[in-house]
């Protein structure tokens, strides 16, 4: 199992821990490997253009440093959002991108997002 985070759950993977679940806490300590979108690191710099959300400015370089692996966004993953269930047709883009990345590449989705939840792929509570 390889889980992706959703741009929530990095957030609090770095700056928060006591919010994750007892099985996602569990999961990283027996080394599950952790992927991040690409689309969440785009979705958190452009909150923090807007000013409505702080990060540290190297993110990116701590990503790495922790061992995540940094998923880029491809054509097949752009593609395969048209194919994204009703409940998320209307979602925010970034949603609809990891639901497509986590289908495409067998990832298990680290959420909270009851959407993402109720979506049909493979999920962990976050």
């Amino acid at each position: 199992m390889k889980l992706l985070f959703d741009t929530h759950v990095l957030l609090w993977a770095f700056d928060d821990p006591g919010r994750l679940s007892a099985d996602l806490l569990q999961a990283m300590r027996r080394r599950t490997p952790v992927v991040v979108s690409v689309a969440s690191l785009w979705e958190i710099g452009l909150k923090m253009a807007k000013g409505r959300l702080s990060a540290p400015l190297d993110l990116p370089e701590r990503l790495i440093a922790a061992g995540f692996e940094v998923l880029p966004v491809t054509a097949l993953h752009a593609w395969e959002t048209r194919a994204t269930p009703n409940p998320l047709r209307t979602a925010d883009p970034f949603d609809r991108m990891l639901f497509a990345q986590a289908k495409l590449e067998g990832l298990t989705l680290a959420t909270r997002d009851e959407a993402l939840l109720a979506s049909g792929i493979e999920v962990l509570r976050a």
